[in-house]
Formats: structure tokens, sequence, C-alpha cells
């Protein structure tokens, strides 16, 4: 099993940056697929990129391509999310997720445990 808190969140304005960070406890973290989601009041969970276990392989959502970078420390067993050129329309909660059994060919499967959540709020 393992915990997963994010941090980072915050109040910021449209065009600039913010990075999250999900910092894992428990068992081994380089065992774990991870991701980042986020979610708006009465909007379905949106995923919106993923990391392979050694950092490899990538996936990102068209609405962040190109804006949001992910990337991992398993000797810190961290991820982040490196949040550039942010839109109001980025505002949400954004949580952190572990998986063992995500395809990292297309980052299909189901995560297995998930952080408290993050709030970005966006301002125009």
């Amino acid at each position: 099993q393992v915990q997963l808190v994010e941090s980072g969140g915050g109040l910021v304005q449209a065009g600039g940056s913010l990075r999250l960070s999900c910092a894992a406890s428990g068992r081994t973290f380089s065992m774990y697929v991870m991701g980042w989601f986020r979610q708006t009041p009465g909007k379905e969970r949106e995923f919106v990129s993923g990391i392979s276990r050694a950092g490899i392989n990538v996936y990102y959502a068209d609405s962040v391509k190109g804006r949001f970078t992910i990337s991992r420390d398993n000797a810190k067993k961290t991820v982040y999310l490196q949040m550039n050129s942010l839109k109001p329309e980025d505002t949400a909660i954004y949580y952190c997720a572990a998986g063992t059994s995500i395809s990292v060919s297309d980052f299909k499967g189901a995560f297995d445990y998930w952080g408290q959540g993050t709030q970005v709020t966006v301002s125009s």
C-alpha cells in the first residue's frame, strides 16, 4: 500500500505557473505508475498526465500538452507536475494517483491509490 500527499496548489493569475508535488510513503514508489487527475464540480474527472515507473513513458491530455510537464524522483518518492501558461479552465482540484496495473503504452487501467487533492485556482 502507498499513501499519497499532494502539495503546491494555490491561486495564480492566468499565464502563471505552479508546480504540484505528490509525496509517497509506504511500499516501493518505483513499483507504481503515477498519474495526475483533475476534477471540477459537475464535470467528470480528467486524466491529465501519467508517467511510467522509470519515467521513460509519459502521457498528457490534449488540453495540457505543451504546457504541463510531469516528472518523478524515485529516490525522493515524489512525482511532480509543472504547470505553465495556466488558464482559467485549468482551475480544479488536482489529484495524484498510483497504480501497478497501468499500461504504459496508453496509460489505460485503474489507479489503485489516491491522494486527498490540492486546489488550483487560475484567475483571469
